[in-house]
């Protein structure tokens, strides 16, 4: 049981390494941004991340992301993945990456399952082999080893053991891998963003080796990449009978900052952007949300508030809530109980959606 700093309450909902609670986050946003900032930038002390996104005023831009890093010479940006050196801005290469992937058979447990070609009755037969799941078929899951974002309850953190000295991998490593049951392919992580353009090419050079037959892409995302990348992620998706899918993390944008280390801005606005395109596509849906249930943090008040907005987009883009595994500097928390499930459940269908579900529920108290 940790103590918040600002107010002095004793909680188990309050982590150790934040010792802030969600009132104090929602009534002093700036006290609570100040004192969050540092314990990210200390958190990342050891992975030889910059504590904050980089602002040198004589660096090179990096535009990918949200974060906008001006990185100096013989540094690297928030992502990990860019460097400066010698004035020269590397780690931003289309041919090759940091990454791994694995074959994941279908149906899969990926939160797009029940309404996605690979798992469900959805776009047979222009984008799927069988009227239900694709049983026999495999997604290429891909896993990006940079993230745009500092998640302290990260569920894959061990991405960031992986340095950028690592072994990159050539574009045609990944794609000579998609096999004749390889029906679609995800990008996740981390985060696609870091490595879109190697992600946007390498679904290029994949659609050309497999011309004439269904090879969906698809991508899990915190939604933060430039929108000139999102568009291009959502025009392959489009065409291809893939999805997108965000991670909305928190509505309040205080929030999103201590629980991320980034604003949540760009990620709505990037929702937003995509959902003017899933008039186009009604089947099966081009953008899916989904959300963590962060005990503590993210209740039926947050998930009310991010409900409404994809209920501005459109009220039938399916809506995932997610049971939360202690993980990473958030480990003391307790696990997501069923009672605070349920209320977010109904807070969401209140809200106006019309497909909203609770996912993982195994692992719900």
């Amino acid at each position: 049981m940790a103590q918040c700093i600002l107010c002095n309450d004793t909680s188990d909902l309050i982590p150790e390494v934040l010792g802030l609670c969600l009132n104090c986050i929602r009534t002093d946003p700036d006290k609570a941004w100040a004192i969050a900032e540092k314990v990210h930038s200390k958190t990342r002390v050891p992975f030889g991340l910059p504590g904050t996104p980089p602002d040198d005023p004589d660096g090179i831009p990096c535009n990918i992301c949200v974060n906008q890093c001006r990185i100096g010479e013989r540094s690297s940006g928030y992502c990990g993945l860019r460097q400066n050196v010698n004035g020269r801005l590397t780690g931003n290469n289309s041919l090759t990456g940091k990454l791994s992937w694995y074959h994941d058979p279908l149906p899969t447990n990926c939160v797009a399952d029940r309404v996605c070609p690979g798992g469900a009755e959805a776009g047979f037969p222009r984008y799927s082999h069988s009227k239900g799941p694709e049983f026999g078929y495999q997604n290429l899951a891909v896993f990006f080893h940079a993230c745009t974002f500092d998640c302290l309850y990260c569920q894959n953190w061990h991405f960031k053991q992986q340095r950028p000295d690592d072994r990159d991998i050539g574009i045609n490593e990944l794609v000579n891998d998609i096999t004749s049951r390889t029906s679609c392919i995800c990008y996740f992580g981390g985060d696609p963003a870091p490595q879109a353009r190697f992600a946007l090419k390498a679904s290029e050079k994949a659609a050309q080796h497999t011309p004439d037959r269904i090879l969906r892409i698809c991508w899990e995302t915190n939604g933060s990449a430039a929108p000139e990348l999102l568009d291009r992620m959502v025009d392959q998706s489009l065409a291809s009978g893939g999805c997108i899918k965000f991670d909305l993390k928190a509505w309040d944008d205080t929030l999103h900052k201590v629980l991320t280390g980034v604003t949540n801005t760009q990620t709505l606005k990037n929702f937003r952007r995509a959902g003017r395109n899933i008039r186009q596509r009604p089947d099966p849906p081009l953008l899916i949300a989904a959300t963590l249930l962060v005990p503590g943090f993210i209740d039926e008040q947050e998930v009310s508030n991010i409900a409404r907005f994809i209920a501005s987009v459109d009220r039938s883009i399916p809506y995932n809530l997610l049971g939360f595994h202690p993980e990473f500097q958030m480990s003391d928390l307790p696990m997501t109980s069923k009672k605070e499930a349920d209320r977010c459940l109904e807070a969401a269908k209140n809200a106006g959606l019309t497909r909203v579900r609770i996912g993982n529920k195994h692992l719900l108290e």
